[in-house]
Formats: structure tokens, C-alpha cells, sequence
């Protein structure tokens, strides 16, 4: 697969991804009124299992039909780990250190995420 088709890939991916974890956060944050550190969590642990079917058969499609499953979601699981472990951070200090706006600090967090999370599983999980 040429690489800009799989980079358009993922950012439709990317972009569904964004959408389920806006809704999930305004829904956490205002109508439930839960803060906005454990928004953030449930909200891109939803978004990975989103993600991971994705790109497990769409974006970073397999030739190996035989490919370990579980091998690609230990794998993938480091690579959300990492990358969303970057963009916490980044929504801490923003939030806490800069007294951004929570709204603003996760919008802003989801192009740290996205960067991370593909060089990641283009280099890791998908093999």
C-alpha cells in the first residue's frame, strides 16, 4: 500500500477517533460533571479499541493472514501507552502549569497523541 493512502487512512481514522473522544469527554464533563483528568482516560480508552480494529485491518492491513493477534495488541498497547502517556503530560502541564482551558488542552493534546501514535504503530505493531 502506498504510504500517502495510508496516511489518508489514518487520519480518517483519526478523525472518527477524535470525534468519539470529544463527545465522550463533553458527555463525562458536563452532563455527568466527572473532572476532566478521568474524562480524558475513559475517553481514549474508548478510542483505542476503535482504533486498534482499524488499523489492524484497514490501515496497516497484514499480508501474513497467520499474523498473532495477540502479539498486535501487546504491541499496540505499548504504542497507546506511549502515546498517550505524551499527550497526559501535555494536558497536565497545559491544564495545571499554563491554566488552559481543559477543552482547549485536550484538542490541542489529540495532535501530540496522533503524531506519537502513528510513527509508533507504523513502526511497531502493524509488521
Amino acid at each position: 500500500m502506498k504510504e500517502s493512502t495510508r496516511i489518508f487512512r489514518f487520519a480518517i481514522i483519526g478523525t472518527l477517533n477524535a470525534i468519539i473522544m470529544a463527545v465522550t469527554v463533553w458527555i463525562m464533563m458536563d452532563v455527568l460533571d466527572i473532572n476532566y483528568m478521568l474524562s480524558n482516560v475513559t475517553a481514549y480508552i474508548l478510542a483505542q479499541i476503535h482504533n486498534f480494529v482499524w488499523c489492524k485491518y484497514w490501515v496497516f492491513p497484514t499480508e501474513n493472514k497467520k499474523s498473532n493477534t495477540w502479539r498486535q495488541v501487546l504491541l499496540f498497547s505499548i504504542a497507546f501507552g506511549m502515546a498517550y502517556g505524551s499527550q497526559f503530560l501535555f494536558l497536565i502541564a497545559m491544564v495545571e502549569g499554563v491554566s488552559l482551558n481543559e477543552y482547549l488542552a485536550q484538542f490541542l493534546g489529540l495532535f501530540i497523541y496522533g503524531g506519537v501514535n502513528f510513527v509508533m504503530n507504523k513502526r511497531v505493531t502493524f509488521k
